[in-house]
C-alpha cells in the first residue's frame, strides 16, 4: 500500500489549478456528505434483524461502511484515521438532521449530482481527468487531501 504522502503527491499532480482546488474545497466534501446519506437511505431491515440496538444514528449503512473504510485511513496513520473518522461521525449526524427536515434519499442524489458536476467542471479547468479514474482508491484520499490542504492554508 502506499504511504499516504505518495497518495497526496499523485492527487496533486491533477489538482494545481487554483480555480479546480476551490471547487473540490466545496465539491470533496459535499460528495462525501451525500455519499454517507444514500448509504443512511438504505433500508435497514438486515441491520435490524442482526443487531439488537435500535438506534438509527448507530444502526444503519453509513456506520457499516464508514467502519470498514476506516481501516483504510488507519493505515495510512492514525491520526488521518482519527480526522477522518470525525468527519464520518460528523456527515452522519447531520445526514441524520437533514433526513429528520426533507427527503434524505433525494437530497443526497442533488447533492450527489451538483457536486459532482461542479468536479467535473473543475477538472475541465484543470485540463486533467479526475484522479479516481486512474484509481478507485483517490475517491477516499480526496477528503483526506482536502482536510491536509485546508490544514496547510491555516498554518
Amino acid at each position: 500500500m502506499k504511504t499516504a504522502k505518495e497518495y497526496f503527491d499523485e492527487y496533486a499532480v491533477s489538482h494545481q489549478n487554483e480555480t479546480n482546488q476551490a471547487i473540490h474545497y466545496v465539491c470533496v466534501p459535499l460528495i462525501f456528505f451525500s455519499v454517507i446519506g444514500l448509504l443512511m437511505s438504505i433500508p435497514t431491515t438486515f441491520l435490524e434483524n442482526t443487531f439488537v440496538l435500535s438506534n438509527p444514528l448507530i444502526e444503519n449503512w453509513a456506520v457499516i461502511v464508514g467502519l470498514v473504510i476506516s481501516v483504510f485511513y488507519l493505515r495510512l496513520g492514525f491520526w488521518y484515521f482519527i480526522e477522518m473518522l470525525f468527519i464520518i461521525l460528523i456527515a452522519i449526524l447531520a445526514n441524520f438532521w437533514l433526513g429528520n427536515q426533507v427527503s434524505l434519499l433525494y437530497a443526497s442524489i442533488t447533492i450527489f449530482v451538483l457536486a459532482w458536476i461542479g468536479q467535473f467542471y473543475g477538472h475541465k479547468v484543470e485540463g486533467a481527468k479526475p484522479s479516481f479514474l486512474k484509481d478507485l482508491e483517490f475517491l477516499l484520499i480526496g477528503p483526506l487531501w482536502v482536510i491536509q490542504k485546508l490544514g496547510m492554508k491555516k498554518k
